[in-house]
């Protein structure tokens, strides 16, 4: 026979969730017993997050309100109550009230959401700009504004995970933004169409071959945050993780330093090297061609005539 969850035991796992969540702090990254939403640590994530707290009340309301409705129904007008049915088939009070207040909820539901659409698709003034290029089955990076270095970022997988790393979510390189800055992203896709998502700052921008989508965040915490590709690409689909370092301005450009000083060594080594100038030898006078003398044509005597050309 199947067991249920006892009423203390499942008071346990609720307690269990709610401390697992306190103690992951802004980790950026789903943790074991988690319930809800990784915490926001964007300005459009947390707006994200209390949109989501009102439907969740909003839709349980809803929920007890019908559950008690029907209970009451089904108590109310069983046979063994009612006997005798009622023969009203309209009730044009009832019919207003119950048109009435689904269209309330939806106004109260739609003012907060048009709000928060329009915020999350308004054009900011970009302090950095980002170009993210999907390929299969790797994440480019490009920072136009600051040197247009660019950096590869694939999955760590096996003997190249070390300890610290997170399996399935680890890679190579990562890609670095400042604190309390406004981060422009542009995506694209190099072959078919990717999605860069990364759940706690609230984005995620699809990224489509031969089209420029543009996004943003402004992440107000310092630290390591995951995301992972959101659109079925091909076979290596769930080994595209993404990995944002949100760190302090100082770091950030002491990074930047040595990134640009990095992508300045290495496109000077794949230079290609510039021919020696040929010097030309020196040449004895004996050696150099003597300039040919072009003597004058002689010519023609023109004060004889015809006729002086005969008697001769």
């Amino acid at each position: 026979m199947t067991k249920f969850l006892s009423p203390a035991a499942f008071f346990a796992w609720i307690m269990a969730a709610a401390a697992a969540r306190a103690d992951s702090g802004y980790a950026g990254m789903a943790k074991p017993w988690q319930l809800g939403f990784q915490p926001p640590v964007t300005p459009v994530m947390q707006q994200l997050y209390d949109s989501h707290n009102l439907l969740l009340v909003i839709i349980t309301a809803i929920t007890i309100f019908v559950l008690l409705l029907l209970i009451y129904i089904c108590l109310r007008y069983s046979r063994r109550m009612n006997p005798v049915p009622s023969k009203v088939t309209h009730n044009t009070k009832l019919e207003i009230i119950w048109t009435a207040i689904p269209i309330l909820i939806l106004v109260i539901i739609a003012i907060p959401s048009l709000r928060l659409h329009y915020y999350m698709e308004r054009i900011v003034s970009p302090e950095l700009t980002v170009k993210v290029t999907g390929y299969q089955w790797y994440w480019h990076y490009d920072y136009p504004d600051n040197g247009g270095f660019g950096f590869d970022s694939y999955i760590k997988k096996g003997d190249d995970l070390k300890p610290g790393d997170i399996r399935q979510l680890s890679v190579d390189n990562r890609m670095v933004v400042p604190v309390n800055t406004n981060v422009r992203v542009l995506t694209t896709g190099a072959d078919v169409i990717h999605s860069w998502a990364v759940p706690a700052f609230g984005v995620k921008r699809d990224a489509v071959p031969g089209r420029l989508n543009e996004t943003w965040f402004k992440a107000t915490k310092i630290g390591t945050f995951y995301g992972q590709c959101s659109q079925l690409c091909g076979v290596g689909h769930g080994f595209m993780p993404i990995v944002v370092d949100v760190v302090s301005k100082e770091d950030f450009a002491a990074w930047l330093k040595d990134k640009q000083k990095d992508a300045g060594g290495a496109a000077n080594a794949n230079a290609p090297a510039l021919p020696k100038p040929v010097t030309p030898a020196k040449e004895s006078p004996a050696a150099k061609p003597q300039a040919a003398v072009h003597k004058p044509k002689p010519q023609a005597d023109t004060d004889k005539t015809p006729h002086d050309n005969e008697g001769e």
